[in-house]
C-alpha cells in the first residue's frame, strides 16, 4: 500500500463526521459539518486523481457545489431571527 492509499482513510472518518454534525440542530455544528464535507471531497478527489477514478472525482466536484450551497444557506438561517429561522426549516415552508 503506497501512501496514496493511506488518504482513503482520512476521507471516509472526514465524511461520516459530516453526515453525524449536519444532523445537529445547532446551526455551529451544521457549518462545521458542511466544512468537513468540503474537506472530504478534496481528500477524495486527491486519491481519486491518481487512480483516474473520474466517476469518483466528478461526483466530489458535485457533491461540493451542494455543500457550498448548504453552507450558505445554513449561514442565513443562522444570521436570521429566531422566529424567520424557525419558519424556513418548517415542512410547510419547504415547498413538498
Amino acid at each position: 500500500m503506497d501512501l496514496i492509499d493511506l488518504l482513503q482513510w482520512p476521507a471516509m472518518v472526514t465524511t461520516v463526521l459530516a453526515a453525524w454534525l449536519i444532523g445537529s440542530l445547532k446551526p455551529r455544528r451544521r457549518m462545521i459539518g458542511f466544512v468537513c464535507f468540503l474537506l472530504s471531497n478534496l481528500l477524495w478527489v486527491l486519491w481519486g486523481w491518481p487512480r483516474e477514478a473520474w466517476a469518483l472525482v466528478l461526483l466530489q466536484f458535485c457533491l461540493a457545489g451542494m455543500n457550498l450551497r448548504g453552507l450558505r444557506k445554513n449561514e442565513k438561517l443562522r444570521a436570521a431571527p429566531a422566529g424567520e429561522a424557525a419558519a424556513a426549516v418548517s415542512p410547510e415552508s419547504s415547498g413538498h
